[in-house]
Order: structure tokens, then C-alpha cells, then sequence
């Protein structure tokens, strides 16, 4: 019954991890990390398949290995984030206190990557 569980779990965070790459405010990273902790627990197949994914497995690799992000990758989701952030802000989102939610989340995101997430040395 666990595995079934963890499998369901992994599941739905890797669909919103996915879903976090279109919209701003979702974070991303979190949940496919979440993601691989739950298939390597509950299934080796998905888990590799997670790894070896072209999108979405060097991303999990490179955390799960160094234990961190490169200077490299916290740029470039920062200014994925904030590209999205903004394109959503001034084009689809029309009210004001939505606005300042998805700014604000955005702000904590950038702290989080910036200064909370080990930088590690690209190898």
C-alpha cells in the first residue's frame, strides 16, 4: 500500500513541477526533487525513467550529486522565473492582488535560489 501511495505522491508533485514551469509562482525544483525522493522509494523504474527524462533528469541529477546548483543554473531559473513572472503579470493576470501574490513569490523564489540553495563549482 505504501508503494502505491508514494507512487500517486511522486506522481502528482512531478505534474506540478511540471506545471511550475509555465506558471509563475509554482516553484518547480521542490517538486521534481520531491518527485524522485518518492519513485526512488517506491519504484526504480519511474525513478530512472524521472532521471533520464531530456527535459527534467540532468536537473535532478546535477541537485541529487552535488547537493546544489551551479552559478549557471541559478541564473538561468531565476530569469526563467522572472521572465515568466513578468509575461504573466502584464499579459494574463488582470487583478491587482494577484499581481502582488505572484511578485511576492517570485521575490521569496529568488531569495531561496540566490541564498539558500548550496552554489556549488561546475565539474
Amino acid at each position: 500500500m505504501r508503494k502505491y501511495l508514494f507512487v500517486f505522491l511522486g506522481s502528482l508533485s512531478l505534474c506540478l513541477g511540471i506545471i511550475g514551469t509555465v506558471i509563475p509562482g509554482l516553484p518547480t525544483t521542490p517538486f521534481l526533487l520531491l518527485s524522485a525522493s518518492l519513485y526512488i522509494r517506491s519504484s526504480k523504474r519511474l525513478h530512472r525513467w524521472l532521471i533520464s527524462n531530456k527535459y527534467l533528469g540532468h536537473y535532478i541529477s546535477d541537485f541529487q550529486e552535488k547537493k546544489g546548483m551551479t552559478k549557471q543554473m541559478k541564473r538561468s531559473s531565476i530569469g526563467l522565473m522572472w521572465l515568466m513572472i513578468l509575461i504573466s503579470t502584464i499579459f494574463v493576470i488582470n487583478s491587482i492582488m494577484l499581481k502582488v501574490i505572484v511578485i511576492s513569490l517570485g521575490i521569496i523564489g529568488t531569495i531561496v535560489m540566490g541564498f539558500i540553495v548550496k552554489t556549488v563549482g561546475e565539474d
